[in-house]
Formats: structure tokens, C-alpha cells, sequence
């Protein structure tokens, strides 16, 4: 039996990363669970699983009935868990910068990480995979894209990669113009054709932020350059992304839009473990389609291009602002569009620095939501 430890254990991925949990328990044990402020969702789950530890970032009082796991409270407390709960497996599902610090304790800590957050290694790469090597820490991906790579490498067995391709259904907006684009809705953002995710990653997809956020994130996981790793959008969902070779040819890992799918294959690895999916059906299918990214409409992702070649700090300030400027449209201050000026703004005005350690991140990522900060609140009221 492995322990595992799940760090956003109240959102999307941490619930289902928990379905797995019941569908094995004789293989895995929750021991420790965290979550930012859902209080009676985690209580709710610490019946159910019964883990030694628990951490909410913001404090509750606790119920009698669990008074007996050790609880940790505020910003530092999935950390200060991590250390406590001896957990073998860490799956960090924090969203945003939040994570970062979680991800490098992770790592101190548990003999696998299984990485949910991107933001972890956008903001601070070097210094995640630097320790990962030095600790000869095992990191396996668990975004569906990320962990489709992964799965294609395998297959490799040593035959020279030409690229990645990383696929991307496009979001809620792919077929609007660009004038309806600018004035989306929260409600309209958030109607994701294919997946089923937090509000953050959903906005994120819509504006292809997501996908730039990725691209970072398989350099560093892949060891790969910027310049070898593509993007194609692919409405229907079914294939998660592909390896090409130098011969031509392509290894594709395919599967229905379930998150549990990569999660699974994370916790179980080597081993696949089934999660109560079928194999699409391709008849019914009929067609599989794809398509180049309209950067023109969606200039995120060739914001967070541009911000990984600049290097330093500017993957932190896109990461800043971008997290920023979503907080302000999911409150209804801003309208949809002013998301990516707010970040073309912050990386125009902010200087990127040398990442030498988690300090210059988070220092990095203030002065980022300062900037967007003050172009939120000298914009006109949106109508």
C-alpha cells in the first residue's frame, strides 16, 4: 500500500484523484489531505478517509469527531503538512503560484511527486527540477497532455524525438470572432466543450493562456527546447498528445476527456490501472478533426512563448498578471478581453531578473500582480 498525500483535495483533480482511492483501497491510503477554504467539503472527507493529517489555509473550527488528526492552518500549512504526514506520494493539485512551495517541500519530503500544477514549474522550473535530480525524486506529470507525452516516451525505447505536439481542445471560444471574444461572459467562458475543471484552468483555456502555460511546463519536463514543441487544436478531446521522430512517425496517446485517466496512470505507474472508462468508440466518433491556434484571437499563448525565451522572471510576471487578471474577470471587473492586455501590459513594463531562488520567485510574482493591479483599477467600469 502507497500513502499518498493530496494537496487540493476538495477541487476537480483532487476529487478524482480520491475516486481512485476508493476504487484500490487496498493499494493506496490517503494519509493526509489539504485544501485553501472548503472546510465542510475536507471535513466531509476526512470522515470518509480517515488521513493523520489535515491543512486548511484558512482556519476553521474543528469538528469534535476529527479532532484527533493533526490539523495545519494558513498559507504554509500544506507544507508544514507535507513534513508531518510521511506521505510516499504527493499529488499537488493547488492552484496557481500557491503551489510552488508545496511542489519543492513535495519533494523533500515523498519518494513521487505527481505534478497537477503547471504553475509550479512556469514560475520556478529550474528550481523544481534541480531538486528533483538531486533528490533522484521520481516527477510524474498528471495533466492529461503531459502525461500523454509521457506515455508516448515511453514507448520510444531510445529512438530520437523530433517534437511534441501538444494537443488543445480550443475552449468555450474557439469559433467566436474576435469582437465577441473581447466582451465573453464568465457564464460563456466557463461552458468547456469537452472537460470538466476548475474555473481558473477553464478561463485559462479559453484564452489559450493554458496551453502557453504548458508549453513551459513540457520543456522543463521533457528536457525539450521551446522551438520542438508544437500546438494543434483538436476540438473532439480523444487524443492528448503526441510524439513525432525523426523517421516521421508519431505516437499518439488516445482516450476519452477523464481526468482519471492520467491520474490513475500517475498513482499506478509502471502499472495502468483501470478507472471505470471504455476506449472511445471511433465509429461513432466519425472524424477526428484538428487545427492551427489563432494567436491573433488568443495572443496568450504566444505571450507565454515569448515570455519562456526571454527568460528569468517573465515566465513569473505572465504567470502573475495572467492569475491576477482571471481573479478580476471571474469577480466581473474586467470583461474577457482586457485578460490578455493586462498580461501584454505587465511583461512591457516589468523587467525580468535571474531565478536563483523560490524568494526571487515570489518577489518576482508581487511586482506582476502590482502592475496588473493598477491597470485593473485605472480601467473604466466594464458594463
Amino acid at each position: 500500500m502507497r500513502s499518498i498525500a493530496i494537496l487540493g483535495a476538495t477541487g476537480s483533480i483532487g476529487t478524482q484523484t480520491l475516486d481512485i482511492v476508493r476504487r484500490y483501497p487496498e493499494r493506496f491510503y490517503a494519509c493526509a489531505l489539504a485544501a485553501k477554504a472548503d472546510a465542510e467539503g475536507l471535513f466531509k472527507l476526512a470522515r470518509e478517509f480517515k488521513p493523520r493529517c489535515c491543512a486548511l489555509v484558512n482556519e476553521s473550527k474543528i469538528p469534535e469527531d476529527l479532532k484527533r488528526i493533526e490539523w495545519f492552518f494558513g498559507e504554509d500549512a500544506a507544507p508544514r503538512m507535507l513534513r508531518a504526514c510521511g506521505a510516499d506520494d504527493a499529488l499537488c493539485a493547488v492552484v496557481g503560484i500557491a503551489g510552488l512551495d508545496a511542489v519543492l517541500t513535495a519533494l523533500d519530503c515523498c519518494k513521487r511527486v505527481l505534478l497537477a500544477n503547471k504553475e509550479a514549474l512556469v514560475t520556478g522550473g529550474s528550481l523544481v527540477m534541480e531538486k528533483a535530480r538531486h533528490l533522484n525524486r521520481e516527477l510524474l506529470p498528471v495533466d492529461s497532455e503531459h502525461s500523454a507525452i509521457f506515455q508516448c516516451l515511453k514507448a520510444a525505447q531510445g529512438n530520437p524525438v523530433e517534437k511534441l505536439i501538444l494537443t488543445c481542445s480550443g475552449g468555450a471560444l474557439r469559433q467566436w470572432d474576435e469582437a465577441r471574444i473581447q466582451n465573453a461572459t464568465v457564464s460563456q467562458v466557463l461552458q468547456h466543450p469537452t472537460w470538466r475543471m476548475g474555473s481558473k484552468i477553464t478561463v485559462d483555456c479559453a484564452s489559450l493562456m493554458n496551453k502557453g502555460l504548458e508549453v513551459i511546463e513540457a520543456s522543463y519536463l521533457f528536457d525539450m527546447p521551446q522551438d520542438k514543441i508544437d500546438v494543434v487544436i483538436h476540438p473532439q478531446s480523444v487524443i492528448h498528445s503526441m510524439v513525432a521522430f525523426e523517421d516521421g512517425a508519431v505516437l499518439a496517446q488516445m482516450g476519452k476527456p477523464d481526468m482519471r485517466g492520467p491520474i490513475a496512470y500517475a498513482m499506478g505507474h509502471p502499472e495502468r490501472l483501470p478507472y471505470g472508462q471504455t476506449p472511445p468508440d471511433f465509429a461513432a466518433l466519425g472524424a477526428l478533426t484538428f487545427e492551427a491556434p489563432d494567436t491573433k484571437r488568443f495572443p496568450c499563448l504566444s505571450y507565454a512563448r515569448e515570455a519562456f525565451r526571454a527568460g528569468g522572471s517573465a515566465p513569473v510576471i505572465l504567470n502573475g498578471a495572467n492569475e491576477a487578471a482571471v481573479e478580476a474577470f471571474l469577480k466581473g471587473e474586467i470583461r474577457f478581453g482586457r485578460i490578455a492586455q493586462i498580461v501584454r501590459r505587465a511583461l512591457n513594463e516589468c523587467k525580468p531578473q535571474a531565478i536563483r531562488c523560490p524568494q526571487d520567485v515570489h518577489e518576482a510574482d508581487i511586482l506582476a500582480r502590482a502592475q496588473a493591479q493598477k491597470m485593473i483599477r485605472a480601467l473604466p467600469p466594464e458594463v
